[in-house]
């Protein structure tokens, strides 16, 4: 079942960035120092939204993709 929040979401292993999009905005935001393991068990979850919002949501920094980054 597709998200109501979450259009979807990309992990960069070198990094530990977690890029999540917004439905509807489309926005980028991306995430640091997320561990692995906490992106399997989003990408496992059935409510992405809630998920997110207990899990990632004010627990890592963060910031805005300006929209000419984003691909």
């Amino acid at each position: 079942m597709p998200s109501t929040a979450i259009q979807s979401m990309n992990y960069d292993p070198a990094t530990s960035t977690l890029s999540v999009w917004f439905v509807p905005s489309g926005n980028r935001y991306d995430y640091h120092d997320v561990p692995p393991q906490t992106y399997a068990a989003f990408r496992k979850a059935s409510a992405k939204g809630r998920f997110f919002n207990a899990f990632i949501r004010d627990r890592y920094s963060y910031h805005l993709v300006p929209s000419a980054q984003r691909i």
